[in-house]
C-alpha cells in the first residue's frame, strides 16, 4: 500500500456550500489540492467524500495525516 504524500504542511481553507459534496485527495498527488484530480488512479487509494452540513469555511488537511480527515486537526505541527 502506498503511503500518502504530504501536499502541504498546513491546512487549506475552503468556503464550502451546504449540501455540496467535495472529494478530498487522500494520496497527496493531486494538482488540484486539497481536492481529487484522479491522480490516485496509479495508487490503491481513493478520495474521501465530504458533504458540507452548512455554508462556511472549513480547513482541509494538507499533510494528509489528520486523524479527523478530511479536516485538519493540527497534526502538521508535529511533522
Amino acid at each position: 500500500m502506498m503511503k500518502m504524500k504530504t501536499a502541504k504542511n498546513a491546512p487549506y481553507p475552503v468556503e464550502v456550500i451546504k449540501g455540496q459534496a467535495y472529494y478530498w485527495c487522500t494520496c497527496g498527488l493531486s494538482e488540484n489540492q486539497p481536492f481529487c484530480d484522479s491522480s490516485h488512479q496509479r495508487t490503491d487509494m481513493t478520495p474521501l467524500e465530504f458533504i458540507a452540513t452548512e455554508t462556511m469555511t472549513v480547513y482541509f488537511c494538507g499533510c494528509k495525516q489528520s486523524a479527523n480527515a478530511p479536516l485538519c486537526d493540527g497534526t502538521h505541527f508535529s511533522l
